[in-house]
């Protein structure tokens, strides 16, 4: 049996912050995950209203990282349902009530760029994803890998981030 603390600070990186009950457990989480477990969450804003429920996560495949939420919300009976991509660092995982927080009011969220079920944005598109990250006031997700010792690669046509040689 692990013990177990209370911690409410935000991570420094592109990760969700984890607030409630963490520490060492008898298994997986909330630091290490299985993403199947958190789909269907609620997801709610800082006043506790209802903002929907996360329906994928969104693996960017070349980094590794987890890049997007996408939360469902409004319809009935799954009409008229809009999604909407979050990027990863703007949610905090509440450990206790099981659940999303979105730290936005609900307007804001009922006037973000979303999409339906049929048609959804090109994810990979640099510039869709920087305006998705500005509207949510967070970094980009890639931005936390490059460190002071890394630099773009501009012979590769993703600019993949390489470790500058001379810095060793």
């Amino acid at each position: 049996m692990g013990t177990r603390t209370t911690s409410t600070t935000r991570n420094t990186s592109a990760g969700a912050a984890i607030v409630g009950n963490r520490g060492t457990s008898d298994g997986p989480g909330p630091e290490v995950m299985d993403a199947a477990t958190l789909i269907g969450d609620a997801v709610v804003n800082a006043n506790d209203e209802d903002l929907g429920k996360v329906e994928a996560i969104m693996l960017d495949v070349q980094s590794g990282r987890i890049a997007y939420a996408v939360l469902s919300f409004g319809g009935f009976m799954g009409m008229g349902t809009k999604l909407f991509a979050i990027p990863w660092s703007a949610l905090t995982l509440d450990t206790e009530e099981k659940r999303f927080i979105l730290d936005v009011p609900k307007e804001k969220l009922e006037n973000a760029p979303g999409f339906d079920k049929d048609h959804w944005p090109a994810m990979a598109d640099q510039r869709w994803a920087t305006d998705l990250h500005t509207y949510y006031d967070v970094a980009p997700y890639w931005e936390d890998e490059l460190s002071a010792t890394t630099t773009r690669d501009p012979r590769t046509s993703a600019g993949a981030a390489t470790k500058d040689k001379t810095a060793y």
